[in-house]
């Protein structure tokens, strides 16, 4: 095999390349050469170059306005953003507006509530001080019915002890005498 290959590689510095009609030029390089200019030459005959133009301006123009429509939607995006930002803040200011007059209202609530036990804490002081003059009125009304019952009973016992029938009649006959 390694002979084969030794004459195959003698017989390649013999090999000579071919050309037509005895032109040392026109070899089948040339011909694939001149083949290429005929078809660019009817390429450019049927005018590829401006469609391959015109394809690539509206793919250019496509990709131009897709580019529009991200700026305006990066733009509308961007005013969202900076529209909620501003709403959240509105909102964090409303929180601490809220937050403050809840504080106040309580406040207030506790010191409504503050004067409202101390009215009635006075109102019962005030009425249990009623009650109570009213039940030591009561018990020297009672006192006093009971002393005036006992002093009654007890003139009543000593003018029974002191008086007798004769004294009833000379008092009776000085009342009459005076009438």
């Amino acid at each position: 095999m390694l002979d084969l290959l030794v004459a195959a590689a003698e017989g390649a510095e013999e090999h000579a390349e071919a050309a037509a009609f005895g032109i040392h030029w026109l070899t089948p390089g040339t011909f694939v050469a001149l083949a290429m200019l005929v078809v660019f030459a009817i390429m450019l005959a049927a005018g590829v170059p401006g469609i391959i133009a015109r394809l690539l301006d509206a793919r250019i123009a496509g990709i131009r306005t897709q580019l529009e429509e991200a700026k305006q939607l990066r733009a509308e995006a961007q005013a969202l953003r900076d529209d909620y930002a501003r709403k959240a803040a509105e909102a964090e200011k409303d929180i601490e507006a809220m937050k403050a007059s809840a504080e106040r209202n309580a406040a207030e609530i506790v010191e409504k509530a503050k004067a409202d036990a101390a009215a009635m804490i006075a109102r019962h002081k005030a009425a249990s001080a009623e009650k109570i003059a009213a039940a030591e009125r009561n018990a020297i009304a009672e006192l006093r019915t009971k002393a005036a019952t006992a002093a009654a009973a007890a003139a009543r016992q000593l003018i029974a002890d002191k008086h007798g029938e004769d004294a009833d009649r000379k008092l009776a006959d000085e009342i009459i005498a005076g009438i």
